[in-house]
């Protein structure tokens, strides 16, 4: 900002899950899983498809099911075979009941007739559904013995409920297994069946169960049913809402290896759960930084069973947590990462379930883009991003994308407002392999003479309409504590001043002003959009004018250079008429002190009175750091004169409302909503 803050705005405050300082590997979730070539329909109804595969339809499993075991190496389905697109029941079971391998791509709703039916899947099948409209309603698929190589994927599978919800009558599974192997069940929506969502019985074994949400019905995941101890399976990053039993019920499993799960209990329903993970028989099961939200005996284990239990969190459960025993290393078998505890609900919630397609007007724009390759050790094209974006041709008519391998590059990077439509990428597995980092502060002294300013302090400058960044971190590491005799230690990470900005799973990390949402001009539209991603500081570090969305992600609170608890999150300048920041479907955390974080306060950049500063806070889960009076005054501005409230929000630092803390009532609620502050625009990777 151009006001000098070092005078006026000494506090701090944001976050998104418990996030401490250190951002996690694991957001990258939903980005590095992502299918990311178009899931539109590939071929004609019900024919083989004339497209080359899609690069999806190359995607093999993690865990368990990744293991080479029982003459399989690894589990990846139908890749070798040929790609199809169905849209009836008939089409359905000729293809995944079939001899040979394929990629089937369900591209509509499917109901299933008669009612529970289950569709006997082969070997070396992979079913996927058509980006969110893939959905099998009244049924779903049996795999029996010695089915191997099987990915079921992206699907909506539901509604065979019966009216009976401890039904014993009706076995009318989504997903059942009985004597297979080598089995990826992934980013899957299953509720509402009339027995078990999910079943692996009799002796099934390499199964990989991940970011599925289970929820609505009796019965979650029962695993076992054997007298024999071979079961190895994997499940991770899966969402089990709203289900009484079995979450997951895992009896005589030689290798059961459950990480980075959120069970919810929500309160105020009718779904009690009874209870959480069993681990049951003889089963060995190891439990790593899985969240428990309201369950009734979260972990529970029979005398002869063992869970080793080690990262989780317990937030208003009850009864029984248990553990004990020994079990075994998951790292002996296949390597992964562990996201931290405290941030798995809003990973979850963002990450889980269908994807949408990218559409074939983006797949084909993506064909036609023209990439430019950033490595820091030479192998690239080029050895800076700020190259790469200086080699874009000016008023450059279509996507430019700007791969960037992984390491650290220290550099400032400008796109201007003639080169629009680029984005920038990590090619590495995580948002943390690839790193833009520099360290001006708004004090810092410029080579020729004067400082560099607020704006000008940011690490990346982004001024170019339709630009995009993903699978990243930018940041800024100026060091306050060794920089005390500097005047203003506003430091920039990411500043955007243009429309249409899409951050989607990136890393945005600094202290005092990190993200910095400007517009072109005072009277110019821009909107950016963020998702999935991660926003870190302490004062005012989500600041500007621009029509902002914060959406499906954590914003994480950090402690000031000397140690102390203090911050703001927001400090929008909004014009008047405009919509300003809001943040929504998030997790504000960190690890500082309660209390001391307040939500925002009103910017009124250069003392301007005809601004008015919004910012909406809403459906978003607000750690114990959170002020119970969230706003504040600044420089002389009341935040009461201007737009700040609240709706929805959840945690310890919710609150209801006052004079001193606006709700938004339903009516107003539904004018600012995420697709109200988009006006329009639909952000979609490209």
């Amino acid at each position: 900002m151009s006001e000098p803050r070092s005078k006026a705005r000494h506090r701090h405050r944001r976050s998104r899950t418990a996030l401490a300082v250190t951002v996690p590997l694991a957001l990258t979730a939903a980005g590095t899983l992502a299918y990311g070539s178009d899931l539109g329909v590939l071929g004609g109804t019900g024919r083989q498809a004339s497209a080359a595969t899609p690069a999806w339809a190359a995607d093999t499993a993690d865990g368990f099911a990744s293991v080479n075991s029982l003459g399989q190496n690894g589990t990846y389905g139908g890749r070798d075979g040929k790609t199809v697109t169905v849209k009836t029941q008939a089409e359905l079971e000729k293809y995944a009941t079939a001899a040979e391998p394929y990629v089937i791509v369900v591209a509509g709703t499917i109901n299933m007739n008669p009612v529970g039916k289950e569709i006997k899947v082969q070997s070396d099948k992979t079913i996927v559904g058509q980006g969110t409209s893939g959905h099998i309603v009244g049924g779903g698929f049996f795999l029996g013995s010695g089915v191997h190589n099987v990915i079921i994927r992206n699907l909506t599978i539901r509604d065979a409920y019966q009216g009976i919800w401890n039904d014993k009558d009706h076995d009318f599974d989504a997903i059942q297994m009985d004597g297979a192997h080598h089995i990826w069940i992934d980013h899957n929506d299953l509720r509402h069946m009339a027995d078990g969502l999910i079943d692996v019985r009799k002796d099934s074994t390499n199964v990989t169960v991940s970011w599925n949400k289970l929820s609505d019905n009796n019965k979650t995941f029962g695993i076992g049913w054997t007298e024999n101890v071979k079961t190895d399976i994997t499940i991770h990053h899966n969402w089990i809402r709203e289900t009484e039993q079995r979450n997951p019920s895992t009896d005589n499993a030689a290798h059961a290896h459950l990480y980075n799960n959120f069970l919810e209990d929500a309160s105020g329903t009718s779904i009690k759960s009874s209870y959480g993970n069993y681990s049951r028989g003889a089963t060995k099961m190891v439990l790593e930084n899985s969240y428990f939200q309201g369950i009734k005996n979260p972990v529970i284990k029979d005398s002869g069973a063992a869970i080793v239990q080690r990262g989780s969190v317990f937030s208003g459960t009850s009864g029984r947590n248990e553990s004990g025993g020994t079990a075994f290393d998951p790292k002996a078998y296949y390597r992964y990462t562990l996201d931290q505890a405290a941030d798995v609900p809003a990973i979850l919630r963002s990450g889980v379930g269908p994807r949408a397609s990218i559409g074939t007007t983006a797949t084909t724009k993506a064909a036609a883009a023209t990439t430019l390759t950033v490595a820091a050790d030479g192998s690239g094209q080029y050895r800076t991003v700020q190259a790469a974006v200086n080699a874009v041709p000016a008023n450059n008519p279509a996507r430019v994308v700007i791969a960037v391998k992984p390491g650290t590059y220290r550099e400032l990077v400008k796109v201007p407002s003639n080169k629009p439509h680029v984005t920038i990428q990590g090619t590495g597995g995580s948002r943390k392999d690839t790193t833009i980092v520099y360290n001006n502060a708004a004090g810092t002294p410029k080579p020729g003479g004067g400082t560099y300013g607020t704006g000008g302090s940011a690490t990346v400058a982004v001024e170019a309409d339709d630009f995009q960044a993903r699978n990243l971190t930018i940041s800024n590491d100026f060091d306050e504590k060794a920089n005390q005799s500097l005047s203003g230690h506003q430091a920039v990470a990411l500043r955007t001043a243009a429309d249409k900005v899409f951050l989607d799973g990136i890393i945005v990390s600094g202290d005092q002003d990190t993200l910095l949402v400007d517009t072109a001009a005072k009277d110019k539209l821009g909107r950016v959009y963020v998702s999935n991603s991660y926003v870190v500081g302490n004062v005012d570090f989500i600041f500007g004018r621009a029509t902002a969305v914060v959406d499906k992600s954590v914003i994480t609170l950090k402690k000031r250079w000397d140690g102390t608890s203090a911050g703001y999150v927001t400090a929008p300048s909004t014009a008047a008429n405009r919509k300003g920041i809001l943040i929504a479907n998030s997790t504000v955390n960190g690890d500082v002190s309660n209390g001391s974080f307040y939500l925002g306060r009103p910017w009124h950049a250069g003392g301007d009175a005809s601004l008015d500063p919004q910012t909406t806070v809403r459906n978003t889960s607000l750690s114990s750091a959170i002020k119970s009076t969230p706003w504040t005054d600044m420089s002389g501005f009341s935040w009461k004169d201007d737009r700040f409230a609240e709706y929805k929000n959840s945690g310890a630092g919710a609150g209801s409302a006052s004079s001193n803390r606006p709700h938004l009532s339903d009516a107003q609620a539904a004018g600012q909503e995420v697709a109200d502050w988009l006006a329009g625009w639909t952000p979609s990777a490209s």
